[in-house]
């Protein structure tokens, strides 16, 4: 699943080239939209909300969700696409550029006054000009017997968090991701490593967490049987979520997180 960092720099390349530009086709490949037809109307920008990415278009948003495997490429006129068509969910055109948001879990069409209804429900954005730790760390805070590691997931809590930073961001702070909220010592640190690291990542191509990107980038992150890089204990992998169709693998270290 895209961690907030990859929906944000989708975000700043779909602006960059249809901020300002006039559709001049649109073709929704989801029965609810099959017949909208955007042409002629003038995007005027795109903008990322936690994992979500809403294009402001005439007096609609567009408003998509990566899910797990979504992607939006953009793309010059007559260059081949780099996924298969049959994937294609938006395709969105100007004069210069071909918008194409593949595999997207979420694809919907609201008034733009209707923004909110779509995001409001989120915690403040990591990545968001409003961000504010103050609110994060009362959201986390409100049910202390929660684990950490679904805490952190909870888009409800802060946005912006995928299963890559709620491992490393466990790691990092010395805590078991199944470890009461509650239990969790110096919260505010948490609250803002996430925030620090995830900026630190935002125009990355290349996420890190280990400060390098030459070598090991993550520190337990799919290292499941590999030797710690602080103490050398091998890497343990299980799952974690609200339900079984909510699981997500988490990684972590039995010396280093108790």
């Amino acid at each position: 699943m895209p961690e907030g960092d990859t929906v944000y720099r989708a975000a700043k390349n779909l602006d960059a080239v249809l901020h300002g530009q006039t559709l001049t086709a649109s073709d929704f490949r989801v029965p609810a939209f099959a017949t909208v037809d955007l042409a002629g109307e003038v995007v005027d920008d795109v903008i990322a909300r936690g994992k979500h990415l809403l294009h402001h278009i005439g007096d609609l948003t567009l408003h998509t969700h990566l899910k797990m495997e979504g992607s939006w490429h953009v793309y010059k006129h007559g260059t081949k696409w780099r996924r298969p068509a049959y994937q294609a969910r938006v395709v969105l055109e100007t004069a210069d550029w071909v918008a194409v948001g593949f595999d997207l879990g979420i694809v919907e069409l609201v008034a733009r006054d209707d923004d909110d209804s779509v995001v409001s429900y989120l915690g403040p954005d990591l990545l968001g000009p409003d961000w504010d730790a103050a609110i994060a760390l009362a959201n986390l805070e409100a049910d202390p017997t929660r684990e950490v590691g679904l805490a952190l997931l909870d888009q409800r809590v802060l946005a912006g968090v995928g299963n890559v930073y709620r491992n490393e961001l466990c790691f990092l702070r010395g805590v078991l991701p199944t470890r009461p909220v509650g239990e969790v010592e110096n919260r505010p640190k948490l609250i803002d490593l996430a925030h620090r690291l995830i900026v630190a990542n935002k125009d990355r191509v290349e996420r890190t967490t280990t400060g390098t990107l030459r070598g090991t980038t993550d520190w337990v992150y799919g290292r499941a049987g590999k030797p710690c890089l602080r103490c050398g204990t091998k890497i343990r992998r299980g799952e974690l979520g609200e339900s079984e169709l909510e699981l997500r693998e988490t990684y972590w270290c039995p010396h280093c997180q108790s």
